[in-house]
């Protein structure tokens, strides 16, 4: 099987639901996780969390994350979201 890239080196998904870039469904899922599912952090942050083993805490909620997305509450990273 061979992936076909587009011009940024991405593999494109295409199907009857639509289209997007592997990067697009990355930051996409990263979002949603962060909404509840999961702790989404960068990889320093990871690293760190390995390392030391501290676990990660911070989480949003899906709807404080909703609001936030429609300009009805602060934009600013919430810790006590949870």
């Amino acid at each position: 099987m061979e992936f076909l890239h587009d011009a940024s080196g991405t593999v494109p998904y295409r199907n009857q639901a639509g289209h997007a870039s592997a990067e697009e469904i990355h930051r996409v899922f990263s979002v949603v996780l962060q909404s509840r599912f999961a702790a989404v952090m960068s990889t320093r942050e990871w690293m760190h969390s390995v390392k030391t083993g501290t676990v990660p805490v911070v989480r949003d909620n899906i709807y404080k994350s909703n609001q936030r997305a429609r300009g009805l509450l602060q934009n600013a990273v919430t810790q006590e979201a949870a």
